[in-house]
């Protein structure tokens, strides 16, 4: 069973596809759910029935450090310790190839796939210590197990972001914290299937089950689990 009654859990990038499923499968487990989105106005238009298990922190820049370590503050003090760090600030991008790649393009790839974890993990990593125990799980792609044509970019990011979260597994084992990475495949959002209309949705992944997987590597039954990635391809 999975037991997450009341841990208090931070979600970031809440408002999007990914990150409502998420927000909103916790709250079903009973816990406490911190969203945070960089927009102002958008979580109270997603969750409009919000009651006191969730608390919405809005217009914060996950690409800001010092901002990212604010709000860090102010939920310990609102809320309480963090048990849980769900990060699904992330992007996409395709279409130039390595040559062609511009560093707009990469600085873009970089912030939202690279520093939103790191920052994230700046603001609420200390705190996990300090308790000696916590979970984190990240949000990779197939692309970060293997380079594509005209993904390169995006391919360099989500490396980096899975390199990122075996080495923050390694470095907080001993203090009873479990890092991990779900690799979704093509999640099924309208976003996507306006994008590639002549796919066959049907092999897509659910945000839902992306979520599911999530929900598990949160929970004490992935105690002995960390450093992993875990594919969640869909159909």
């Amino acid at each position: 069973m999975l037991n997450l009654a009341d841990q208090v859990v931070v979600v970031t990038g809440a408002a999007g596809n990914l990150g409502q499923a998420v927000v909103e499968l916790f709250l079903e487990a009973g816990c406490r759910v911190v969203a945070l989105d960089h927009r102002q106005g958008r979580l109270d238009a997603i969750f409009p029935q919000a009651d006191d298990k969730l608390h919405f922190f809005e217009g914060v820049d996950s690409a800001d450090r010092e901002a990212m370590l604010a709000v860090a503050r102010e939920i310990i003090s609102a809320v309480g310790p963090v048990d849980v760090l769900v990060n699904t600030v992330g992007g996409f991008t395709m279409g130039q190839r390595v040559d062609e790649i511009t560093s707009d393009t990469w600085e873009h790839m970089m912030n939202l796939n690279v520093h939103a974890f790191l920052n994230a993990a700046a603001a609420f990593v200390p705190g996990m210590v300090s308790a000696g125990s916590g979970k984190i799980v990240t949000i990779g792609a197939g692309a970060a197990l293997k380079g594509g044509a005209r993904v390169g970019a995006y391919s360099a990011a989500k490396s980096a972001l899975l390199r990122l979260t075996e080495s923050l597994a390694a470095e907080l084992k001993t203090s009873h914290i479990q890092v991990n990475c779900v690799l979704p495949g093509t999640i099924d959002t309208p976003q996507n299937r306006q994008a590639m209309p002549d796919a066959n949705f049907e092999r897509w992944v659910k945000p839902e089950q992306v979520a599911h997987a999530i929900l598990f590597l949160s929970s004490s039954a992935a105690d002995a689990i960390t450093g992993a990635a875990i594919p969640v391809p869909g159909g």
